[in-house]
C-alpha cells in the first residue's frame, strides 16, 4: 500500500508544483514560489481528509505517513540549493514574503494557543506532568 502514499504524494507535488508557478507568475517573479511548501501543506489536509473520511486503511495509512516522513528531508534539501543571496539581491519582496510568513505563522500560533484548548484534557495533563499516568 505504500504506493497509495507514492500517489497520493505525486498528485499534492503536482499540484504544489503548478499553483507555485502561478504564484511566481502573479508576482512577476521567474520561479516557482513556494510550490514544494503548497504541496506538503495539502500532503497533510489530504491525509487529514481521507483519515476523517475513514478512507485510511492501515497499510495505506503506513504508506502515506512513510512518504510523509520523507516529505520534510526533500524539502529541507531543496531549500538548501536555493540561491539565498540572489533572491535577497532581487529586491523587497523577499524580505517581505519571509517577514510576513512569519507572522503569519505566531499569529496561527496564538490563535491555536488561545482557542484551541481542550479545558477537559488540561486537569490530566497537568496530572501526567506532575508523574501520575492515570
Amino acid at each position: 500500500m505504500t504506493i497509495f502514499g507514492v500517489a497520493l504524494l505525486a498528485v499534492c507535488t503536482l499540484i504544489g508544483v503548478l499553483l507555485g508557478d502561478l504564484l511566481g507568475m502573479a508576482l512577476h517573479v521567474k520561479s516557482n514560489v513556494g510550490g514544494v511548501g503548497i504541496a506538503m501543506i495539502l500532503l497533510i489536509l489530504a491525509r487529514a481528509w481521507l483519515q476523517k473520511r475513514g478512507a485510511l486503511s492501515h497499510p495505506f495509512k503506513l504508506g502515506v505517513e512513510f512518504w510523509a516522513s520523507l516529505y520534510i528531508p526533500i524539502v529541507v534539501a531543496m531549500a538548501s540549493i536555493q540561491n539565498v543571496a540572489g533572491a535577497i539581491k532581487g529586491g523587497p519582496v523577499v524580505v517581505t514574503a519571509a517577514l510576513g510568513s512569519v507572522l503569519l505563522c505566531w499569529g496561527v500560533m496564538a490563535l491555536i494557543g488561545r482557542f484551541g484548548r481542550d479545558e477537559a484534557s488540561e486537569p490530566h495533563a497537568a496530572r501526567v506532568l506532575a508523574g501520575d499516568p492515570e
